[in-house]
């Protein structure tokens, strides 16, 4: 006898869910952009800090003004080899791994400055904070782009204007008023490296690993095909306004302090902090306008400062009309600055792609920096073996016009070559302009096209 068949009872299974999505542990965009922001900022100030301490040195060890502008240079010329042997290694490995490593040797910068005793220990020292920062700010620019492309071009504009600002006032306002000059600046910016290294741990990574990177440490100028027009245009007036810098870098305090007969730190750190902060102001109020725009407005105020400069060096009263003449023409003349170095990044970045960002980044400050490091050298030599500081002033702020003027004439002539070169001839401002482009290249960031 068979056994009857039960009747098929429905077995309770539980609901099928879709997998719960992996959340990676980290910092949010705003947050991830203070931080990356910060981080340019702390570098650049740490840069311009020991311009106004050197006076102090010299009075210390005995140098000549050319050993200043020799450290001025060697500053230079250390972030330029880091910037073609590492500039495009976050492309590659990532922007975490780069930029812990700049802060650990910036961290290791400052303590050598803490216990400098000689020019061999703060040759050291620039160094080391030189392929700190050259490693960096690649890493760093090309983070920012990555995290937002409107916010991100308009930080890597404002963020090193603002560091170099802080770092000129900040500096001289400690050496003026607060004890261990020549320690307590660098102690303070240690302390900030520190933690901007451990904020960097908790940041998402923003690109993935792609081979070559030690293909990519060995230095070539390759530009992308997309970029070169662009590159070509905005290289001779980025050249241009960071060689002006450089003027009020090297020989901005000894000008200052002559005209004013006074040996303040603070007086000494005007030239600098009124060009970094005027060329923050520029980034701020021509971030709406056309690239183009941007461009010659960069060009006419570069030649117009620096004309008012030298009109007011040359009339060596030191009387209050010279000295208004010579911070009125460092305002102008940093107007010109900011808006030369905002339009070469707008400029360029949006005709490359997240991988090559890093890399194309790394070539403009290569620029920057020889605009800055090499005539500032030349200068230090003629200060001494040459026609003195006035004389030197003068000449070196002729080869600033000239070489704004040669800009200016590269200018016109692409216009007139081409009504369609990439991001010269549309009057767009930047926030419509850069993501068009970047959509363009189907590489907009997702928080970017929301």
């Amino acid at each position: 006898m068979s056994r009857p068949t039960p009747p098929d009872v429905p077995v309770k299974r539980p609901p099928i869910h879709a997998a719960p999505r992996r959340r990676v542990p980290g910092l949010g965009p705003k947050a991830s952009l203070g931080v990356l922001a910060s981080i340019t900022t702390s570098l650049l100030a740490s840069s311009s800090a020991p311009t106004l301490v050197y006076a102090i040195y010299q009075q210390h060890w005995g140098f000549s003004p050319i050993t200043i502008t020799v450290v001025f240079g060697v500053y230079a010329i250390a972030v330029l080899s880091s910037l073609l042997f590492f500039g495009k290694v976050s492309d590659h490995v990532g922007r975490r791994p780069v930029l812990v490593a700049a802060l650990i040797v910036q961290a290791l910068a400052m303590i050598v400055f803490i216990t400098a005793g000689d020019v061999g220990a703060l040759m050291t020292a620039r160094v080391l904070q030189g392929l700190s920062t050259g490693a960096g700010v690649g890493a760093l620019g090309a983070g920012m782009l990555d995290i937002d492309v409107r916010k991100g071009g308009f930080l890597n504009s404002l963020t090193p204007l603002l560091g170099t600002m802080s770092g000129a006032l900040a500096s001289g306002l400690i050496v003026q008023y607060l004890p261990a000059p020549t320690r307590l600046v660098y102690a303070v910016l240690l302390g900030v490296f520190v933690l901007q290294a451990l904020a960097v741990l908790a940041l998402k990574e923003t690109v993935s690993r792609q081979p070559g990177a030690l293909a990519g440490m060995v230095p070539e100028f390759k530009l992308p095909r997309s970029a070169r027009a662009s590159v070509a245009i905005a290289a001779p007036v980025m050249f241009a306004a960071w060689a002006l810098n450089g003027l009020y870098g090297a020989l901005g305090p000894a000008i200052t302090r002559s005209l004013v007969h006074s040996s303040s730190a603070v007086w000494g750190s005007m030239p600098l902090f009124i060009v970094a902060g005027f060329a923050g102001l520029a980034a701020l109020t021509l971030r709406g306008a056309g690239t183009r725009t941007v461009m010659l407005i960069s060009v006419g105020a570069l030649i117009a400062g620096v004309a008012i400069t030298l009109v007011s060096i040359a009339s060596g009263s030191g009387g209050t009309s010279s000295v208004a003449g010579f911070l009125a023409g460092a305002a102008i003349a940093g107007l010109g600055f900011g808006s030369g170095f905002q339009g070469g990044i707008r400029l360029v970045v949006p005709q490359v792609k997240p991988h090559e960002r890093a890399g194309i980044l790394s070539l403009l400050y290569v620029v920057c920096y020889v605009g800055l490091g090499v005539p500032a050298v030349i200068a230090g030599v003629l200060v001494v073996h040459g026609g003195g500081l006035v004389q030197t002033s003068r000449e070196y702020g002729i080869a600033v016009i000239v070489l704004a003027l040669a800009a200016l004439a590269g200018l016109v002539r692409s216009s007139r070559r081409s009504h369609r070169v990439p991001g010269v001839q549309q009057e767009a401002p930047i926030a419509e302009a850069v993501p068009a482009a970047q959509a363009s290249e189907g590489c907009l960031p997702s928080s970017a096209k929301s």
